[in-house]
């Protein structure tokens, strides 16, 4: 299982790369003759910020110092495809400045930091050591840099997801939720306008951001506010224990889905919804941020159902499901069954989709009414 020192170092580097992302979303917001940075396109059409390559380089040279190369695999979402080009020599200048402005705060979240500044050639060797493709066995690192990053580039929710799995299974997961507000209701409508103030800050006169993390068998989540200026990180700091909803009547639950309608179908959900006498109107998160949201206790319900073909990835659940669960959530298959992350970069044999909720008994009555509308469903 998962050690401390894991532990300690994975919560560490996403407090770390979570306050990069927010300097880097503030310059995104910006308009581009004043600094805004490059969005690059990925072969799927969704957009790559500058961001993302430099959370990967960042956490794969942390992991690296920290417990030496030959002892870290990790699957990651980015390759050095885009940034190798020979008409990206802009792009790469930008990740390389973003990457080393964090590791130059590295020793404020008690993490090393390099003698001298990398070099482009480091960058590149950092992000691609991250080509594991996990499996069964062995210990893997699943990092998702920039998860959601649509809603990144947007001003609104994402998240920097990193687990821990062992031997298919996940031992411990860390989510940065930048963004993440101590309200709920501002959770899809008050980000981009507390941002558009002044990004990253809590300018409102209340936090915003936040680290949780949880380790599996411990029965306990946390949650941890992200630093501001001149704090440094003091692990466990200041955190507080995370408990799911008590809600267990489907009309009185919150219910989370996908905000883009590419990967998910939503109206399936919203006849499942709509059968079990939901009466909220769901919350379209973008990212990881769901989980959190149920782990926390903003939400009860978190469910996706694929579209046809689509293949969902671990790094895009594998910290979440963790979380949810040492909270007291319960997160399966629409079949009922556990997430199955020994099978690579995939989730391999999902039934039909992914349920998460508060309690048990709430689960088990989504997925009966799962099975009562999939044969009338057009899935």
């Amino acid at each position: 299982m998962a050690a401390q020192k894991e532990l300690d170092t994975a919560v560490r580097v996403v407090h770390l790369t979570s306050s990069l992302c927010r300097r880097v979303q503030e310059k995104l917001l910006l308009p581009s003759e004043n600094g805004g940075v490059h969005v690059e396109s990925k072969d799927d059409d969704s957009p790559v910020t500058v961001a993302d390559w430099s959370v990967q380089a960042v956490v794969s040279w942390v992991l690296s110092e920290v417990f030496g190369v030959g002892n870290v695999s990790i699957v990651a979402e980015e390759d050095t495809k885009a940034l190798s080009e020979v008409d990206s020599s802009g792009l790469l200048a930008s990740v390389l400045n973003t990457v080393n402005e964090s590791l130059a705060e590295a020793p404020k979240y008690g993490l090393p930091k390099p003698d001298k500044p990398l070099g482009p050639s480091e960058i590149l060797e950092a992000i691609g050591r991250c080509n594991s493709t996990g499996g069964p066995g062995g210990r893997h690192w699943v990092l998702d840099p920039v998860d959601g990053t649509l809603g990144f580039v947007r001003g609104d929710q994402y998240a920097v997801a990193l687990a821990l799995i062992e031997d298919g299974k996940v031992v411990l997961g860390v989510l940065g939720c930048p963004n993440y507000p101590t309200k709920k209701e501002c959770l899809t409508n008050g980000c981009r306008q507390i941002m558009s103030k002044m990004p990253g800050s809590v300018s409102d006169g209340s936090q915003k951001g936040c680290v949780m993390y949880a380790k599996r068998g411990s029965g306990q989540a946390w949650m941890q506010p992200l630093l501001g200026g001149g704090q440094e990180l003091r692990f466990p700091n200041s955190g507080r224990l995370l408990k799911v909803s008590s809600v267990d009547d489907p009309t009185l639950a919150t219910v989370c889905e996908p905000v883009e309608r590419a990967n998910t179908n939503h109206l399936f959900t919203a006849g499942l919804t709509d059968s079990m006498g939901v009466k909220k109107q769901p919350l379209r998160v973008y990212s990881m941020v769901k989980y959190a949201a149920i782990a926390c206790g903003d939400a009860e319900i978190f469910m996706k159902f694929a579209h046809l073909g689509y293949k969902e990835k671990i790094w895009d659940h594998a910290a979440g499901v963790v979380i949810v669960e040492e909270a007291g959530g319960v997160v399966t298959d629409a079949g009922g069954r556990p997430i199955d992350f020994s099978r690579g970069v995939y989730l391999e044999g999902l039934d039909r989709g992914i349920v998460a909720c508060s309690g048990r008994a709430l689960h088990d009555k989504i997925i009966g009414a799962v099975y009562a509308s999939w044969d009338s469903s057009n899935l």
